[in-house]
């Protein structure tokens, strides 16, 4: 037995995997469920009771044999209980509502606690539309499910048990006739269960693809309109609508045309109740009745029959459920691995801090003969090894498609990789995502903003001084000037700001919620070199106990760093930026190609300071003129009007 395996906690949790657990987790909601529902059931009983015993007192009224306030009494107790029985179903409805509520809320916290920890190839390969539609639309059927399985618990099976106690209490050998019905429309709708299922399945996949082809209309609406696809991807569009539609059609038509057929199956029992129950009546049945007691026996069958078509639609209910339980099942079995790895990495780390043991001790990050390459294809690099301590940094460059930005995703194991990457001697592959996730820090050059305020943005409800991280990107001055300051929108992935603002607000996340690994993929590319050079200064400052990985194509900063990773053709070499320069002739062309660039930069604005100052200077001149001729012109005319 492995050390995490010793120290988990054995304890009662929630198994977000299994559905009885939803039901314990609620179970003293269900208590007041379970008293008002069994007091609502069975006061149902003593409505057939109490009609039979009107109908009885209402023939003896009108034969003389009784007077008018037996009835009054009869009716008025008649009320109370159904007053109290009214009660009951409130509380019990209520309750059954708060108990969906409560399991939809806890679904799609850990549905959305599983999103969060998949990886971003996941996520792509199953498509946005399909996880809208299992984050939401699946839960919503899962839990409706539930509730009506709930409430027909009651409604449904208590009722029926009080119905028939009563109709065999009358005449057993009428009751077993007339029973003979119901169960044919059990029979029928568990023989119905797969092309319900089949037609719900459809019908949620059809939900899906509509999804994503909204989503992608929106968010791509602009691109189309530039570029006059509005008309094709319409027509698209209306094809996608017009499945979803017919896969809605027929998922909802059997569960629309079943019921009645259900009921009427159900009700077929009333033709001998009628044919029997008058035999009855005259003394020819099997039992002697009056009129009250035919009443309370046909009014019980009724409601019987009416709960017994219930019970069958329901079974529709619980197959769709089962649908949409089914896809979200393996989202409920990766939360609840997630919880198990959480608990074994929290107990591990509350070990290691008694027993002062570390799995990530002096925090080097090593990779040894690391080799990546996509499923199916060849390796981007191989071979590459290096190793960094805290406080360093290390640029990674390169020709164009060289694998840079791949090294800097490597980080994140969302493919895996041949060799070694360590952090403090743990294999990072073999790290939980909760465990990695708290080690690597990741910014792409492709910022990836909420359509939420700047602050929020930056601090991703941290309760922390914004403007600490956004001085350090040099990011201060102009959200000063913007109309809410801190708390502006910044739209949809950062829409209303610049290239250069939104990667430095990106990075000012970054650098708030700093971990011991940073990787930055060219976050200073839409940067001037000036205020480049700043934030770079104050990325130093802020990072001196970390490491950070910096992919750039822009090399004039790399005198500064403390390792360089140049990568080309499939390999990679790290040294310092002294040593490539003199031992590899393609960086030293390249940074020297790049030097010259900017030296040519720097003259080109001392020439353009230049030629403004001449110019300023030539208006300057001109503005004197103007105002001595003016001041001249004007001591001219007041000496004519002297003369």
């Amino acid at each position: 037995m492995t050390k995490e395996e010793t120290i988990i906690i054995n304890k009662k949790k929630l198994h977000p995997d299994r559905i009885l657990d939803y039901f314990r987790e609620e179970w003293k909601v269900l208590a007041l469920i379970t008293v008002s529902g069994l007091i609502y059931n069975l006061g149902l009983m003593a409505g057939p009771w109490f009609e039979g015993k009107m109908a009885g007192c209402l023939m003896r009224i009108l034969s003389g044999a009784e007077r008018l306030p037996a009835m009054l009494r009869l009716a008025s107790a008649y009320v109370i209980v159904i007053g109290l029985v009214q009660l009951a179903r409130y509380i019990k409805r209520f309750y059954v509502r708060r108990f969906a509520n409560n399991v939809n809320r806890r679904m799609k916290r850990i549905l959305y606690r599983t999103l969060v920890h998949k990886s971003r190839v996941e996520l792509e390969k199953e498509g946005a539309g399909n996880v809208i539609t299992k984050a939401i639309s699946d839960v919503d059927d899962c839990v409706e499910g539930m509730r009506k399985f709930t409430t027909e618990i009651f409604d449904t099976g208590v009722a029926l048990l009080g119905y028939m106690g009563m109709l065999f209490y009358y005449d057993w050998r009428l009751a077993l006739c007339s029973l003979i019905f119901p169960p044919f429309s059990y029979i029928i709708a568990e023989k119905m269960k797969r092309i319900v299922q089949r037609t719900g399945a459809a019908y949620k996949e059809q939900t899906g693809k509509l999804n994503a082809a909204t989503l992608d209309r929106i968010t791509n609406a602009i691109t189309y309109r530039v570029f006059g696809c509005e008309k094709e991807r319409g027509e698209d569009y209306e094809v996608h609508l017009k499945e979803y539609e017919r896969a809605a059609v027929r998922a909802n038509i059997w569960n629309a045309a079943l019921p009645p057929v259900y009921k009427v199956i159900a009700m077929a029992g009333t033709v001998m109740i009628l044919y029997f129950g008058s035999k009855n009546i005259l003394g020819s049945g099997w039992t002697s009745w009056d009129v009250a007691a035919f009443t309370t026996f046909l009014a019980c069958y009724t409601k019987l029959s009416d709960k017994s078509s219930k019970a069958a639609k329901l079974f529709n209910a619980v197959h769709k459920a089962q649908v949409s339980w089914k896809r979200i099942h393996p989202y409920m079995e990766r939360a609840a691995q997630a919880e198990e790895e959480d608990e074994i990495a929290e107990q591990t780390e509350k070990f290691s801090a008694k027993t002062g043991e570390s799995h990530t001790e002096h925090g080097v990050i090593s990779a040894d003969h690391l080799t990546f390459s996509y499923p199916g294809s060849a390796p981007i690099f191989e071979d590459l090894s290096f190793t960094a301590k805290p406080g360093q940094i290390i640029g990674i460059t390169g020709p164009v498609a060289c694998g840079k930005s791949t090294l800097g995703k490597t980080f994140l194991c969302e493919y895996p990789y041949e060799g070694h990457l360590t952090y403090g001697g743990r294999e990072l592959s073999s790290c939980t995502e909760q465990g990695r996730s708290r080690l690597i820090g990741y910014l792409g050059h492709d910022p990836e903003l909420l359509g939420d305020s700047i602050r929020n943005n930056v601090l991703l409800g941290d309760d922390s001084d914004v403007w600490t991280w956004l001085r350090a990107v040099c990011f201060d001055e102009e959200v000063r000037e913007m109309e809410d300051r801190e708390d502006t929108v910044v739209g949809n992935s950062g829409v209303r700001l610049s290239g250069g603002q939104a990667a430095r607000l990106a990075l000012a996340r970054m650098l708030c919620h700093g971990k011991p690994v940073m990787i930055l993929d060219d976050p200073f590319s839409a940067l001037d070199r000036s205020t480049e050079k700043q934030v770079f200064e104050h990325l130093k400052e802020l990072s001196k106990d970390r490491i950070v990985f910096l992919i750039s194509h822009r090399l004039y900063l790399f005198p500064e760093f403390d390792q360089v990773i140049w990568m080309e053709h499939g390999t990679g070499t790290c040294s310092t930026h002294e040593k490539l320069m003199a031992e590899n002739k393609q960086y030293a062309e390249l940074y020297h190609a790049q030097a010259a660039e900017k030296e040519s930069a720097n003259d080109a604005e001392e020439m353009q300071k230049k030629e403004c100052g001449a110019e300023n200077k030539a208006s300057g001149e001109i503005r004197k003129n103007r105002r001595s001729s003016s001041d001249g012109n004007e001591n001219g005319g007041e000496r004519r009007k002297k003369q």
